[in-house]
């Protein structure tokens, strides 16, 4: 998490409980990409755990880089792609599936170049202000469409999915990147995770209606 090394790790815990729960609402193969974000969160903050460790103690200075470019990983090449897939594999209506799979194929523009970028051009993390910031010798030419296609291909699924409660996901995950971006502007990559735990339970509980719905047709199917 954004402001120390036992913050990170504490939330880690927690989005490991989280996703054992997730994990047991998974009814089809299909919900499993969706079920799995609460546990690719517990990886992220506890590979900012480590990150805090390496930056704060010399001891653990050894695993700065590797752990630098794992979070960023995670944070800017994984979920670009992983999310909109997640969230398609769920889809049940054709149409609705015709533009996620749009959203898909921008989320894995968004990654390709996001990993052109990490492997091409050095990334460093500095502790500025109790929070850690990760410094890019990046082009600035992708400069804020970036940000528009993450944003397109993170964001709008939730919108457009026909599951119940998914908007609810989208709107939580929109207003914490606002509130993040106008409060930490040079934070927002490490701070904005700080709401992996509240969007983990928000996903278990949008599995326990979809495990609910389809107990329903069942059991009105033998009827």
């Amino acid at each position: 998490m954004c402001f120390s090394a036992s913050a990170s790790f504490g939330a880690a815990i927690v989005l490991s409980v989280i996703s054992v729960g997730t994990i047991k609402n998974i009814q089809h193969t299909s919900h499993f990409y969706f079920a799995g974000i609460p546990l690719i969160f517990c990886l992220q903050q506890a590979s900012e755990g480590f990150l805090w460790l390496s930056l704060t103690n010399s001891s653990y200075a050894s695993l700065q880089q590797p752990m630098t470019y794992i979070f960023l990983f995670f944070a800017q090449i994984l979920w670009p792609t992983w999310i909109p897939f997640a969230l398609l594999k769920l889809e049940k209506s054709t149409k609705r599936k015709k533009f996620e799979s749009i959203l898909l194929l921008i989320g894995i523009l968004v990654s390709c170049y996001q990993l052109y970028l990490l492997i091409g051009f050095p990334s460093e993390a500095k502790i500025i202000g109790h929070h850690i910031l990760y410094q890019h010798d990046y082009p600035v030419r992708f400069g804020n469409y970036g940000d528009l296609l993450y944003f397109s291909a993170t964001i709008i699924p939730t919108f457009i999915s026909s599951i119940k409660r998914m908007w609810l996901l989208g709107l939580f995950i929109t207003i914490a990147y606002v509130i993040t971006a106008l409060l930490y502007t040079k934070h927002v990559i490490s701070v904005w995770c700080f709401f992996a735990s509240i969007i983990s339970i928000l996903i278990l509980f949008i599995l326990q209606g979809i495990k609910n719905k389809d107990k329903q047709i069942s059991d009105f199917a033998k009827v």
